[in-house]
């Protein structure tokens, strides 16, 4: 299976699952659910956040998802992370393993929920092994 590439994993406002993106389009873009494999044009007007632009608060800096992502599989190795719906409890002990000082002010469970179910999509439907920015700008 290939490397997964974040800047390509895009999540949609408003759709569950994770998608990738496949083209720029006229209106806006195409990208496919990484579930499903259907393809879906989303217009300029739909939010589009890639995972690579996300970031997650610590008490002393931002750390990149990916990084959250490595930790977490350092943390699981094979296993998936703790189902989303989850009681709040388990996920903050989960996060307290991986980012030990992750900032409990701005790091909420509903963050926390987004990022073990991306997590999860990322393990069954792509891949945990990433690309990292020095490969992408190689291949480029």
């Amino acid at each position: 299976m290939s490397k997964t590439d974040l800047q390509k994993i895009l999540s949609v406002a408003g759709q569950s699952g994770l998608f990738r993106f496949v083209a720029q389009a006229n209106a806006g873009i195409i990208a496919e659910s990484l579930s499903t494999q259907k393809r879906n044009m989303f217009g300029i007007n739909v939010r589009l956040t890639s995972l690579s632009d996300i970031s997650i608060y610590t008490e002393s800096e931002e750390i990149s998802l990916l990084e959250v992502f490595e930790k977490m599989k350092l943390i699981l190795s094979d296993e998936s992370a703790p189902d989303p719906k989850s009681d709040p409890s388990v996920l903050k002990d989960f996060f307290e393993k991986v980012i030990p000082d992750y900032d409990r002010d701005r790091f909420y469970v509903s963050h926390m929920k987004k990022v073990v179910d991306w997590y999860n999509h990322l393990k069954q439907y792509a891949s945990l092994d990433f690309e990292k920015e020095a490969e992408v700008k190689e291949e480029n």
